[in-house]
């Protein structure tokens, strides 16, 4: 069922490592599938720059305790987890041999749906999070630049199946987005596994 085929990405003040078939396809079609259906999405409203709307995409929040996550003025309560979501979070445990208390999901059903520029660093996270992204359906492009260095930036196409593991002090020093596109593109689901502390 597993592929390991790690890319290490050799970013400067970072530590991202990219596995491009860590699922085979007929599990991922298997998964993707499913949590399409039994995620529990929602479409929250976010206010940037003092203007509220409906954030560019569905969301879920997934824990094995009680507490909550913030980001951008959102309090998200969680869900418990359970069926795929829980196979999947045992599977990078054993495989990560990191134990994660919860999952933020998102559902970028069209090339419009997108998330803009940001660092996963929220306090609940600790120090130096530790962030494993699962991509299911359709391939999106990932982008990453050095907050301090304007000349280190990168472009990756997520992969049906991939995980993208960022540790260390990634958040810290680099920001990243999945852009909007005009293209024509199928939904893309994807799974970020975290630690509140």
């Amino acid at each position: 069922m597993l592929f390991r085929s790690p890319i290490n990405l050799k970013m400067k003040d970072a530590d991202v490592v990219y596995y491009p078939n860590f699922f085979d396809k007929n599990t991922a079609d298997t998964y993707f599938n499913d949590l399409l259906e039994t995620i529990s999405w929602k479409q929250d409203t976010i206010t940037v720059f003092g203007k509220t709307h409906l954030q560019p995409r569905l969301t879920a929040f997934y824990a094995d305790n009680n507490k909550t996550y913030s980001y951008s003025n959102i309090k998200m309560q969680p869900n418990q987890f359970s069926g795929s979501l829980e196979q999947i979070k045992k599977i990078l445990e054993h495989n990560l041999q990191i134990n994660f208390t919860c999952c933020l999901a998102n559902l970028y059903r069209y090339g419009l749906d997108s998330n803009g520029w940001h660092a996963d660093d929220e306090k609940e996270l600790g120090i130096n999070p530790i962030i494993a992204s699962v991509s299911f359906g359709a391939e999106r492009s990932f982008h990453l630049k050095h907050k301090y260095d304007k000349a280190e930036k990168l472009k990756l196409t997520l992969q049906h199946g991939s995980l993208l593991l960022m540790k260390d002090a990634t958040q810290h020093n680099w920001l990243h987005q999945i852009p909007k596109t005009k293209k024509v593109i199928g939904e893309r689901l994807n799974l970020t596994f975290r630690i509140i502390v």
